[in-house]
């Protein structure tokens, strides 16, 4: 926890006017707050208002059930890589991962850490079976072991494996390694839409 504090401050305050300028952007190029919040699952079941950099349309919620049959990704996860509702900033903000700094603030709240599996969406994680819901017995992160292996190009399966993994091996040393590979994955945009 006291990583996680330390670390998220000393981020926040070096990214504090790149932030601004990105949701000037946000604002500029399209309708709507610049935040997108998100009921969220995280530790032990409970929901919290997930943070992002808003990166689709205003109404992309209503928009999604006309979507969920076109998911990239089998099983009871949404992805899709040419999603209609992106805005062209936040194309650019998702490729370079930039869309999820807000989350530092869900950290300091402790509602996330800096490493974990990632929060679940609520009716995905409604569709969870016993071996998904271990999931759950951790803080959710901004950055995980899947996210360092493959992104959105790993399957469902192999997501859930991975984040299983990191539970049943966590160690501090583990959360040190995500972090230093999450920069090189996000500069190579390999399986980030």
């Amino acid at each position: 926890r006291l990583i996680d504090l330390t670390l998220s401050t000393l981020f926040l305050g070096i990214m504090f006017f790149p932030l601004f300028i990105i949701g000037f952007l946000i604002k500029l190029t399209s309708t709507g707050p610049i935040f997108y919040e998100h009921k969220r699952m995280g530790f032990k079941g409970r929901t919290f208002q997930f943070m992002k950099f808003r990166t689709m349309v205003q109404n992309a919620d209503a928009l999604l059930k006309d979507l969920v049959k076109k998911s990239d990704r089998p099983g009871p996860v949404f992805k899709m890589k040419n999603d209609p509702r992106i805005t062209s900033v936040g194309n650019i903000l998702r490729r370079l991962s930039l869309d999820e700094l807000p989350q530092l603030l869900n950290v300091l709240k402790g509602e996330m850490s800096l490493v974990g599996p990632r929060p679940q969406v609520l009716w995905e994680a409604a569709n969870y079976n016993e071996w998904a819901k271990k999931r759950l017995n951790v803080l959710p992160g901004i950055t995980g072991l899947w996210q360092v292996s493959g992104r959105a190009e790993l399957t469902y399966d192999e997501m859930i494996e991975l984040d299983i993994f990191y539970i049943e091996h966590w160690s501090p040393g583990l959360d040190f390694k995500i972090l230093l590979k999450t920069l090189p994955a996000v500069a190579s945009g390999k399986g980030a839409y």
